[in-house]
């Protein structure tokens, strides 16, 4: 959406925060386990800062596929190297928009390479198994855990990119620098457009997101 001009911006924010109201009062397709608490009636979190957070991980996500994209057509087999320049950021600027919005951010998977991105708990469970089994849902808001305390969770899909099968195909082809660093690694055996897994963000109750809404003069 960056090259839209001002004020379409604003309406894109506007409907955004709508859409957001309207999935934290409905259950999504095909519902949650019954253990799930339901959604509160009334965000904790106001609805400019859950568009925000919309905006956030879909610029995310493109950086994400735009650095996968840069595997395409390379013939050399991945590194160690490789992974810094096309996973890593991605990583780093996830942790870097929570950092500065007052967030938690984090990259979650059913089969993960590194253990730090396993699920934390039911919910994660939960939402990762309704987007295997809804791949039309790309996102969805859940109320915040009892130990995460005031607050929503947003969930987005993150699905296999064609060139992200250079280091998550099948379990024979992984690179040697995944079988020599990660033992205990499940991310393989992918299929192009299949689940990897997904970005959660917890976002606490406050006021106001710092820059949320901030427009340039002109």
């Amino acid at each position: 959406m960056d090259h839209l001009l001002l004020p379409l911006r604003r309406l894109a924010l506007t409907a955004l925060a709508s859409l957001a109201m309207l999935l934290l009062t409905a259950a999504p397709p095909g519902g949650l386990a019954a253990a799930t608490p339901a959604a509160p009636a009334q965000s904790p979190v106001e609805p400019a800062v859950l568009a925000k957070a919309v905006l956030e991980m879909e610029q995310l996500d493109r950086l994400r596929v735009g650095l996968a994209s840069s595997l395409e057509g390379r013939s050399e087999e991945p590194t160690l190297q490789t992974m810094k320049e096309v996973c890593k950021p991605v990583g780093t600027k996830a942790a870097a928009i929570g950092k500065e919005n007052g967030w938690q951010v984090r990259q979650v998977a059913a089969k993960y390479r590194n253990p730090d991105h396993a699920p934390a708990n039911a919910q994660e469970r939960e939402v990762i198994d309704l987007f295997h089994r809804q791949p039309a849902i790309t996102g969805l808001w859940q109320p915040a855990s009892a130990e995460q305390g005031a607050g929503v969770n947003y969930y987005r899909r993150i699905n296999v990119e064609p060139s992200c099968l250079a280091c998550h195909g099948t379990k024979a082809n992984r690179p040697a620098f995944v079988k020599d660093n990660y033992p205990d690694d499940k991310a393989f055996d992918f299929q192009v457009g299949d689940l990897r897994g997904m970005y959660a963000v917890f976002i606490p109750e406050v006021q106001q997101a710092r820059g949320t809404l901030q427009e340039t003069p002109g």
